[in-house]
């Protein structure tokens, strides 16, 4: 088997400052001790990586302007070319990131994935390009906002992160060089020291994700929620559709559940459900997931926005 190649993989649209964070960290030692390193560009932008600055030479530049040519067959005939220890990827902003991933060798593994803005231009491409700031947002570790101007609107811009990813921390860099972290407080909208943690209506999507990102931490909880049934032979769900960005990407997001005694819910039922989850193998899951063991069950009337929503 092949050996892992790492990739550092640098997101964002155009003149968000990805070359500019390339370019320092090839020129820094503590990250470019001589490494041989292939950067695969996928946009073109005003600024150009200088190679002569950069602390190690040892250092290969491949482009890839096209996203029908980002594709498993030819990313391992660029890695062919030479024995790298590492890939740098500069993604296009436009394309979905989901042509990345699949199209990855099997050996190449995400070690970092970053998502770099022009602070002042963040909240028009949230407005105006909603699913792709979503599809840049939903997996990044760090996003750093560049040339922030003083008095940015830090609420609306943790808002937008936070309606993505509770995980992703959130830098703002300024022109004179200093840099901030968001340390907004961003508490969940229910209490997981209760008895029984219940979810509201409106915060169905909001519980699913930290359930999905955080899952140790709901291990052997009882929670509350609302929900819709769907059955698979002898299987029973119950959970919400929900809808990250657009209608495109609504999908259902349901909790496996356990009842004591056979049950006649069927397809379709909506219900408010009560239990205690604990994190179990299922041939529904790829791996341990949760498994609501259901202590009482309610018929119930659906919520007036039936799909649920991070806002």
């Amino acid at each position: 088997m092949a050996s892992q190649l790492p990739v550092y993989l640098f997101t964002g649209f155009l003149e968000g400052g990805k070359t500019h964070i390339i370019q320092e960290s090839m020129e820094d030692q503590k990250f470019n001790s001589g490494e041989k390193t292939l950067i695969i560009q996928c946009e073109e932008g005003v600024d150009e990586l200088d190679f002569s600055r950069f602390y190690g030479q040892n250092v290969y530049l491949e482009t890839i302007e096209d996203e029908s040519d980002f594709t498993a067959e030819n990313l391992t005939a660029l890695a062919k070319k030479n024995r790298f220890d590492r890939v740098i990827i500069e993604y296009n902003g436009m394309w979905l990131l989901n042509t990345l991933y699949q199209n990855l060798p099997a050996n190449w593994v995400i070690y970092q994935e970053m998502m770099f803005a022009d602070a002042n231009t963040f909240l028009s491409y949230n407005a105006n390009m909603r699913q792709l700031m979503v599809d840049k947002l939903q997996n990044c570790e760090m996003i750093v906002l560049n040339r922030t101007p003083d008095g940015i609107d830090k609420e609306e811009i943790h808002k937008v992160v936070r309606g993505v990813s509770r995980r992703a921390a959130i830098t703002y860099d300024y022109p004179d060089g200093h840099v901030e972290y968001d340390e907004i407080e961003d508490p969940l909208p229910f209490d997981l020291d209760a008895p029984v943690v219940t979810i509201g209506d409106n915060d169905y999507a909001i519980f699913y994700r930290d359930l999905s990102e955080e899952l140790q931490k709901y291990d052997g909880k009882t929670v509350k929620f609302k929900g819709m049934v769907a059955r698979d032979g002898n299987t029973v769900l119950a959970g919400r559709h929900v809808m990250t960005c657009c209608a495109d990407d609504i999908a259902y997001h349901p909790l496996v559940c356990i009842f004591s005694e056979p049950t006649n819910l069927k397809t379709r039922d909506w219900v408010t459900l009560t239990g205690k989850i604990k994190l179990e193998k299922h041939k529904l899951y790829r791996g341990p997931g949760p498994v609501l063991y259901v202590t009482a069950t309610e018929f119930a009337v659906k919520p007036a926005q039936e799909v649920a929503t991070f806002y």
